[in-house]
C-alpha cells in the first residue's frame, strides 16, 4: 500500500513538474520557430513547428534594419561598463558593512533595504530630473550612472552575506604580516569570493540588457538608443512582422547565454560552497 501511494505521488509530482517545463519551453520553441519562417507562414493555420520553408532571412533582415547594430553596440558597451562598475562598487560597499565597524552602519545598510523594495517605476521621474539636473539626460554615460546606482543595493546584499561567512584569521594573518586592509580585499577576500561576484555579474548583466523604461524615457537621440528599443521598433502601428521580432529577439538572447555559459561554474561553485558552509 505504501508503495503504490508513494509511486501515485511520483507520477502526480512528474506530471506537474512536466507541466511546468511545457509552459516554459514552449513559448521559447514557437518564438526559434517563428523566427525561421518567412513572414507569409507566421501565421499559418494549422501551426507547424518545425518549419517547411526554415530561412534565415529574418535574422539577416533584422540584423541590418532600424539601426539593429549600433543598438546592439550602445547595449553592450552600456551593459558591460554598468556591470563592472556596479560589481566594483558594490563589492566595496558589502565589505565595509561585512568587515568594518562605524557608527550608524546598521542603520545604513537597513535604509538599503528600504530602498532596495521601493519598484523603479516609482522613482521614475525623480530620476528623471535628477539626470536633467546633472546634464546626463540623453546620454549613455547617464543610463551607466543610472543602471549602476540602481543595482547597487542588492548587489550589496548579496556580498555581504557571502563575505560575512568568510574566515576572519586570513585577514588578521595578513595583518600579522604587516598587510593593509587594500590588500586583504584585493588578495583574499576578492579571489575567494568569485562565486558570489559572477552570481551579481550575471544578474547585473541581465538587468541591464533587458532593461527598457529607463532607456526608453532618458534617451531621446535616435543613434544612441539601445537593443530593447530597437526590438521594440519592429512592432509597427498598423502590423507586426513577428518573425523580425522574433529574430532580433534571439540575436539579443545570445550574449546573455554566453556570459551566463562563462560564468556558470563560478555560479554552480557558490551554490554549492553554500550547502557545504558550516
Amino acid at each position: 500500500m505504501q508503495l503504490t501511494q508513494r509511486k501515485t505521488r511520483n507520477l502526480l509530482l512528474y506530471l506537474i513538474l512536466g507541466a511546468g517545463v511545457i509552459l516554459v519551453v514552449f513559448p521559447f520553441i514557437w518564438m526559434v520557430s517563428t523566427a525561421f519562417k518567412p513572414h507569409v507562414f507566421v501565421i499559418e493555420y494549422p501551426p507547424q513547428l518545425i518549419p517547411p520553408n526554415a530561412s534565415l532571412d529574418n535574422f539577416l533582415q533584422a540584423w541590418n534594419a532600424n539601426n539593429f547594430q549600433l543598438y546592439f553596440r550602445n547595449s553592450a558597451f552600456v551593459a558591460i561598463t554598468s556591470t563592472l562598475l556596479s560589481v566594483t562598487f558594490s563589492s566595496m560597499a558589502a565589505y565595509s558593512f561585512a568587515r568594518f565597524r562605524f557608527a550608524g552602519k546598521e542603520f545604513i545598510f537597513f535604509t538599503l533595504l528600504l530602498v532596495m523594495m521601493v519598484p523603479n517605476m516609482i522613482v521614475l521621474i525623480p530620476q528623471f530630473f535628477l539626470m536633467k539636473f546633472l546634464g546626463l539626460r540623453n546620454s549613455l554615460f547617464g543610463l551607466i550612472l543610472i543602471y549602476t546606482a540602481s543595482s547597487m543595493t542588492l548587489n550589496i546584499f548579496l556580498l555581504r552575506g557571502f563575505f560575512e561567512g568568510l574566515p576572519h584569521e586570513l585577514e588578521e594573518a595578513v595583518l600579522i604580516d604587516g598587510g593593509g586592509y587594500l590588500t586583504i580585499f584585493l588578495r583574499i577576500i576578492l579571489p575567494l569570493s568569485t562565486p558570489a561576484l559572477a552570481t551579481v555579474s550575471i544578474f547585473s548583466f541581465m538587468a541591464f540588457w533587458d532593461e527598457f523604461v529607463m532607456a526608453l524615457t532618458f534617451i531621446d537621440d535616435p543613434v544612441k538608443r539601445t537593443l530593447p528599443i530597437a526590438i521594440a521598433l519592429f512592432q509597427g502601428q498598423h502590423g507586426t512582422q513577428w518573425g523580425l521580432v522574433f529574430a532580433a529577439s534571439i540575436i539579443a538572447l545570445i550574449p546573455e547565454m554566453l556570459v551566463f555559459l562563462s560564468l556558470q561554474r563560478y555560479f554552480v561553485g557558490g551554490l554549492t560552497t553554500g550547502a557545504f558552509k558550516g
